[in-house]
């Protein structure tokens, strides 16, 4: 196990390294000066200007730049954003609320997506099945920008019941309808799975043995059904991780969250090259360690999974 680790540890680092220099090249070709950018409609002496492409090394070579930061990243320095703020303060005010909001998300679509999985698969081709199929497809059929600004109008203006955006403490029970829509296709996809996996493993020569030895029928569902279909869910769970703390931009903007989203999308706007890099590269981080504990997870879920 201890070596499987290592071996993966050291599979990321080409990984890490291609996405950071591909990141980095994508946003160094960006059309325009950001430092006219941020200079906007006054003017800048020459002087000035010469000090900021110092200060921020934009008048060095590309691959000076992009080895630079990488510098940067392995001694937790992000450089400085155009506002004059570290960007590691930006990561640290961001980073732990769309965090929150997405792990809250992946809680909402997989203890939801898994209970409702498991109740239609066991039931397959009934009236509970077949409903379950028809409501999943309509809210996949649905952007996520309307099922968000329906339940901001329908929760919060027309009944009341929850807070129409987010304060910036962004406490759990404000996060609760914002979680809710940022999980809500996901928990579309993690039924269908669940349902899908769990019906497939019904017909599996191991639960006819199981049941014919005289297991009880909560036993064989929990033990045997359930547990080899959360398999390929558990994958799906966490690859969605990464994506949705990736991907909580619109959300973030309906319910006003002052999270990843918000920051990055004003950074790409701004053309801040060092805050997008270095959000951008905090979540390939986090997207490669969920997937070192998927890979993990595998040997818990499926006894025949060793690793050598």
């Amino acid at each position: 196990m201890a070596w499987y680790i290592v071996r993966r540890l050291l599979q990321m680092i080409p990984v890490f390294l291609g996405a950071t220099l591909l990141i980095y090249a994508l946003v160094f070709l960006v059309p325009g000066d950001p430092i006219h950018a941020l200079a906007g409609d006054k003017p800048m002496t020459p002087a000035v200007e010469a000090q900021l492409r110092a200060r921020y090394h934009l008048d060095r070579p590309f691959i000076v730049q992009y080895l630079l930061y990488l510098k940067g990243i392995f001694t937790l320095d992000f450089g400085t954003a155009f506002s004059g703020r570290p960007v590691r303060d930006e990561l640290a005010r961001a980073f732990p609320i769309t965090i929150k909001l997405a792990f809250m998300a992946v809680l909402i679509e997989g203890i939801f997506g898994v209970v409702f999985g498991l109740i239609a698969g066991l039931r397959k081709g009934k009236l509970f099945d077949s409903t379950l199929l028809v409501v999943s497809l309509i809210i996949i059929a649905v952007p996520i920008f309307v099922i968000g600004f329906l339940a901001q109008f329908v929760l919060g203006v027309k009944w009341g019941i929850a807070p129409v955006t987010v304060t910036g403490k962004a406490s759990v029970g404000e996060l609760l309808v914002p979680a809710f829509v940022l999980g809500s296709l996901s928990f579309a996809y993690v039924l269908r799975l669940t349902r899908n996996s769990v019906a497939e493993n019904m017909s599996a020569d191991y639960v006819r043995t199981a049941t014919a030895k005289g297991l009880s029928r909560p036993r064989v569902v929990t033990v045997h059904i359930l547990r080899n279909s959360m398999i390929p869910v558990i994958t799906f769970l966490g690859a969605d991780l990464g994506a949705l703390i990736g991907g909580a931009v619109v959300t973030e903007g309906i319910f006003n969250i002052p999270g990843v989203g918000g920051t990055l999308y004003q950074a790409i706007t701004r053309g801040e090259p060092p805050t997008v890099v270095s959000f951008v590269t905090v979540l390939i981080v986090i997207f490669l360690i969920s997937n070192l504990i998927i890979d993990l997870l595998y040997a818990a879920l499926d006894p025949r999974i060793r690793y050598a």
